[in-house]
């Protein structure tokens, strides 16, 4: 992370207001918010890599008792966060009273218990269990359930999730939550599987199984996303991420795209339907269920 300048080391250096504006003019600085800056970097941050400096710009400037929650939370402790809820730190203090929003700063007022705060990178946080929750009861239902599937998946124990949301029973957003953990499965491995599954629930086409291994009687031929074995019928999620993630030492994306179709071949081969989703799909429950229905009644189910 680059290491943010703040205006009062600034002026510290000697350097005035004046002097700022014409360094922003010429590039050389980047305004992260008001009293904090950067110095410019050619490779661009992704969302989640901007939160973080926007985390690093605000944090010193809030003084001590500020730990950082929700969304802001979620960042540092590598659960995936929607980039609308991105625009603004969050931070909670153990006391009543004195919630509220600014431009970059989201204040939460709630009871913190000492274990349920730790500290990433340097800065205090809500423990994972915590985290997950707080988030939950703030965001649409898949969101939450994109970040708890992810923590179970880093191995939050269930019994300190369950503890978090009897913690918080009562607070706004405490039914959503709970929702949330109810439905969350560690075994999804990216946040689109996450959303693909909500999704399905709705349509009533909930997969009957996860990441199940496909095996021709021998090997596995395949370890797939979804799949209801009663249809003879595999549902996988394809993500801008998938195939990058799926490079093995030495390959290009197109051996891994072409290795992928093999692998769906010989799913086929096996008797089993394959169909596939992507992220705009998800707008579109409709298409997918069509898709699926189909494949249903192409393997006789």
């Amino acid at each position: 992370m680059e290491d943010v300048l703040l205006r009062t080391d600034l002026a510290a250096r000697g350097l005035v207001d004046g002097d700022l504006a014409r360094l922003r003019r010429a590039g050389d600085l980047e305004r992260v918010r008001r009293g904090a800056y950067v110095r410019p970097d050619d490779v661009e941050r992704s969302p989640e890599e901007q939160h973080r400096v926007l985390i690093a710009a605000t944090m010193p400037q809030l003084g001590s008792g500020a730990v950082l929650s929700h969304a802001s939370g979620a960042v540092l402790r590598d659960l995936p966060v929607w980039r609308e809820a991105l625009g603004s730190v969050h931070v909670t203090r153990p006391r009543r009273g004195g919630g509220g929003r600014r431009t970059v700063l989201r204040r939460h007022t709630s009871p913190l218990d000492p274990d349920e705060v730790g500290e990433v990178d340097g800065w205090p946080v809500t423990a994972l269990a915590r985290t997950v929750v707080d988030h939950a009861r703030s965001v649409p239902f898949e969101q939450g359930v994109a970040a708890a599937d992810r923590a179970l998946a880093l191995g939050l124990d269930p019994v300190l999730l369950q503890a978090a949301l009897e913690r918080e029973a009562g607070w706004p957003g405490a039914g959503r939550a709970r929702r949330v953990a109810d439905f969350a499965d560690g075994r999804a491995e990216s946040a689109g599987e996450s959303v693909s599954r909500v999704v399905l629930a709705r349509l009533g086409l909930m997969p009957e199984d996860l990441q199940l291994a496909v095996v021709d009687g021998v090997r596995v031929v395949g370890r797939v996303d979804f799949a209801w074995p009663e249809h003879r019928t595999i549902g996988e999620f394809d993500g801008r991420l998938k195939y990058g993630r799926l490079l093995r030492k030495g390959e290009d994306i197109v051996q891994v795209v072409y290795r992928e179709k093999v692998r769906e071949d010989l799913l086929r081969d096996l008797g089993w339907q394959v169909v596939r989703w992507t992220w705009a799909d998800l707008e579109h429950p409709d298409v997918i269920a069509d898709r699926l229905r189909r494949a249903f009644r192409r393997a006789g189910g």
